[in-house]
């Protein structure tokens, strides 16, 4: 199975139109897609006038990010069931690997539920990593020598692991890919297990339950279907994606988000 052809984890709350602060992303080396969806970067165009509030929302991934002008500085991020807000310095050059959901673990064998709604030091987790990143990266690096130097460290990582592609896992993780997240959790995921053991099995390799992985799969398809003003305005847009009330989608989306859907959207 193949998580990304299933799967967009987006990260849209700085837009293009935004002149002050760069949001870039770029996917990783072909040996690499399975594994990582993409690396990032976060960037300042020039110093601003304030400090920058950095809104990240539920993505269903595990990420480590680090300052390009301080790679000492580098951190882990787990699955998160909200959004998460970070108060940045006026200039900033942030550089994130976002991994795919599993292949955190998949990779370094840390269970994905230490991790959960929380950013920590890289040190901590994985001191390897941390001292690869604060030894290889300066800030006069642009972001394609930055994804060389990435892509060559993965590559040679994933050479060294063997993955566990546990079938019960992953045929659970399609059913609700697949299902854009609209999934009866208790019915639906007839694996071959018991419902105790699969929730075993993503709490170590997702970091949560089936069951908000599949709310926040559900999020992440509405965020990549762009809704239309129509569909906000008359209110169809929570049947549509198998709300029954409207309220419960507000509030889901905005737990998700950290706005409205019509002010994430613009509308």
């Amino acid at each position: 199975m193949r998580i990304r052809e299933l799967f967009t984890p987006l990260q849209p709350t700085v837009t293009p139109y935004n002149l002050e602060v760069l949001y870039q992303d770029k996917a990783p080396s072909l040996a690499l897609q399975d594994t990582i969806y993409c690396y990032w970067q976060l960037k300042t165009n020039a110093p601003l006038e304030n400090e920058f509030v950095y809104r990240v929302v539920a993505d269903g991934c595990i990420d480590i990010f680090f300052e390009l002008h301080r790679p000492e500085e580098n951190f882990v991020m787990g699955f998160c069931k909200k959004y998460t807000e970070f108060i940045l310095d006026k200039n900033f050059h942030y550089i994130g690997i976002r991994f795919l959901p599993t292949m955190f673990t998949q990779l370094f064998s840390v269970p994905a539920f230490e991790l959960s709604n929380r950013s920590q030091e890289l040190e901590l987790v994985l001191p390897e990593v941390a001292a690869f990143i604060r030894s290889r990266f300066d800030a006069a690096m642009d972001f394609s020598r930055i994804t060389d130097v990435l892509d060559s460290f993965f590559i040679g990582h994933l050479q060294k692991v063997s993955l566990n592609y546990d079938n019960r896992l992953y045929d659970a993780i399609q059913i609700i890919l697949k299902n854009y997240g609209v999934v009866d959790i208790k019915n639906g995921l007839d694996t071959g297990i018991s419902p105790r053991q699969l929730h075993r099995l993503f709490d170590f390799y997702v970091g949560t339950s089936a069951k908000t992985f599949s709310q926040v799969v559900r999020f992440q398809n509405i965020l990549k279907a762009k809704p239309s003003s129509q569909s906000l305005r008359e209110n169809k847009l929570f049947y549509d994606v198998g709300y029954y009330d409207q309220s419960h989608f507000i509030k889901d989306f905005k737990n998700f988000y950290g706005v409205t859907p019509s002010k994430a959207f613009g509308r």
